[in-house]
């Protein structure tokens, strides 16, 4: 720190000493104790002179007072309880701020830095872009429909327009935010403070979300009968289910004891050409003019969407697969070629 911010901040703290000359000794001290740390910290983080970025010293030393219960060297009433209760208060801040200095300056070698505030400086541009993000993700999450996910971008109502406005305008928002540094009045600097703890709890909640989401989309893929070594269903490209009476049922969805869709085959269909053409159906079979036993007109399975897994029991003498029992699968109308 060069002469100049020195003795810029002897000035302010004498100024704000004078200020608190009405209140007790052992209050003004603990009050003064660690002011000229936090004012080089003011004055490192740039954007102007101290009296520019706090204020004259008696409006500084009006808050200090304020904090300890006194206004203008007089006890808030009632004088005697709230005095002291606001006093002590001071003293374990005080004690606090101490321990973070101590843990603050034994922390630093390990990273590298005298102290670990310094390491931390430097990360400042880092947290200002993530701030922004979150600030983007937390404006697209009120906005969202929710009637799909939202994913790691701001897409709200999944346009990408929107996501990239969002993340554009939080990032620089919050740049600026960060190189004016914290309010100096109260309550916006409460509120400023407010907002980070809010972002900060907004990135917990949403990183388990994501995490709990990655193992969803993991279980998803072990219920899946993806093909890959050793699994019975690899050969399998397309499922045909009949009903009772050898009819061809179209649009079938599977699903698994807990209700999860099972993937078996390839969402492809081919002409007797070998071209890809396109699948009509939403479920199986992919391709039912390939079905391997000739049957009558195909019908649709029934419509709607299933809430959870199918309810009921299956009805006796269906086929749930073209590996089903053999004894309850329709006989070929013509001998396989």
């Amino acid at each position: 720190m060069n002469l100049t911010a020195q003795d810029e901040i002897a000035v302010y703290v004498e100024g704000v000493r004078q200020a608190l000359a009405g209140l007790p000794a052992t209050v003004r001290d603990e009050l003064l104790e660690d002011l000229p740390e936090h004012l080089a910290e003011v004055l490192a983080e740039g954007g102007g002179s101290l009296h520019e970025r706090l204020g004259p010293p008696d409006a500084y030393a009006a808050e200090l007072s304020a904090s300890a219960g006194f206004v203008l060297g007089t006890p808030i009433e009632p004088p005697g309880d709230q005095s002291r209760i606001a006093a002590t208060a001071a003293r374990h801040r005080a004690r606090i701020d101490r321990a973070l200095r101590r843990a603050d300056e034994r922390v630093g070698p390990v990273l590298g830095y005298p102290r670990a505030s310094e390491f931390l400086t430097l990360l400042r541009p880092a947290w200002w872009v993530l701030r922004g993000y979150l600030a983007a993700m937390a404006v697209a999450f009120m906005l969202h429909d929710h009637s799909s996910p939202l994913g790691l971008l701001p897409r709200a109502g999944g346009d990408d327009f929107t996501a990239v406005f969002l993340l554009t305008l939080g990032i620089l928002g919050s740049i600026w935010l960060g190189r004016r540094g914290q309010p100096a009045a109260r309550w916006p600097r409460r509120l400023f403070r407010f907002g980070t703890a809010f972002l900060v709890i907004f990135a917990v909640v949403g990183f388990f979300e994501v995490d709990s989401a990655a193992q969803r989309d993991s279980y998803y893929d072990q219920v899946s009968y993806t093909p890959g070594p050793g699994n019975p269903y690899s050969d399998i490209r397309d499922v045909y289910v009949y009903d009772g009476q050898g009819r061809l049922q179209v649009g079938v969805q599977l699903y698994d004891q807990n209700g999860q869709p099972i993937r078996l085959g390839e969402a492809i269909c081919w002409d007797a050409h070998g071209n890809e053409v396109p699948i009509a159906n939403p479920g199986y079979p992919y391709c039912p003019v390939q079905a391997p036993f000739q049957s009558a007109e195909p019908t649709a399975a029934p419509s709607g969407e299933p809430s959870g897994a199918p309810s009921g029991e299956p009805s006796t003498g269906s086929s749930t697969g073209s590996a089903g029992d053999s004894e309850k699968r329709p006989a070929p109308t013509t001998p396989p070629a």
